[in-house]
């Protein structure tokens, strides 16, 4: 994000939150280049879109952390999933295949050019066979393994529970809340004394296990 668009950015957080605002001109001129250098690779669209999905679920105000680590997940994600295409440029001219594979991911990391996947198996007779068998597999673990190591692993077996009851997966999506901050993946912990956190006994945050049924439900 460009320095100039900051301006505009904080405007459209101000109109959600005028906390956020800053009244003198000294203050608002640090405000800008505090933002911009954290900013710095994140697209304005991103940016702003990341501010309507803060505030449609917190009401604490949103910090440029907030937005630039969320941009690193999309970033991640959209990596994982992308396979690099054959180049159309010939193949012994290397500076020019590097050039290209870089061009290709770059776009994929914009958003300007969608993730190039692995096409699946999803038709024909043996489609079947194949799904059956990735149910039984999981991921890196069968999941007799895994259902075997769920004593040992608490966090995974309340999750994995909660999916086979059809129930909501609240440690799917990022905790709103202020005080945990929990990433995906994590249970939700709360401040105690001498700066220790304590794990919430019921795992997640009722405001969190909202935001992932609200995620669910646009999926």
């Amino acid at each position: 994000m460009k320095a100039s668009e900051l301006p505009q950015l904080l405007a459209q957080v101000a109109l959600a939150d005028p906390r956020v605002r800053r009244a003198d001109e000294i203050e608002q001129r640090a405000q800008i280049s505090m933002w911009a250098g954290i900013l710095t690779d994140v697209p304005y669209d991103y940016a702003l879109d990341a501010v309507h999905q803060h505030y449609a679920m917190s009401t604490w105000p949103i910090l440029p952390a907030d937005i630039a680590t969320r941009w690193a997940a999309t970033v991640r994600d959209r990596m994982l999933r992308d396979v690099d295409p054959t180049p159309s440029v010939d193949p012994d001219n290397a500076a020019a295949y590097r050039q290209a594979l870089a061009e290709h991911r770059r776009a994929v990391i914009t958003g300007q050019t969608p993730v190039v996947e692995h096409q699946a198996l999803t038709a024909g007779p043996e489609a079947a066979e194949v799904e059956a068998r990735m149910a039984k597999l999981g991921d890196y673990l069968t999941t007799e393994a895994r259902d075997a190591l769920f004593p040992y692993r608490p966090t995974a077996a309340a999750r994995a529970s909660a999916i086979r009851a059809g129930r909501t997966d609240a440690l799917a999506v990022d905790c709103p809340v202020e005080t945990c901050r929990a990433y995906a993946g994590r249970p939700c912990t709360r401040p105690g004394k001498g700066g220790n956190r304590h794990q919430l006994a019921v795992g997640a945050h009722p405001s969190r296990t909202e935001a992932a049924a609200v995620l669910e439900g646009a999926l």
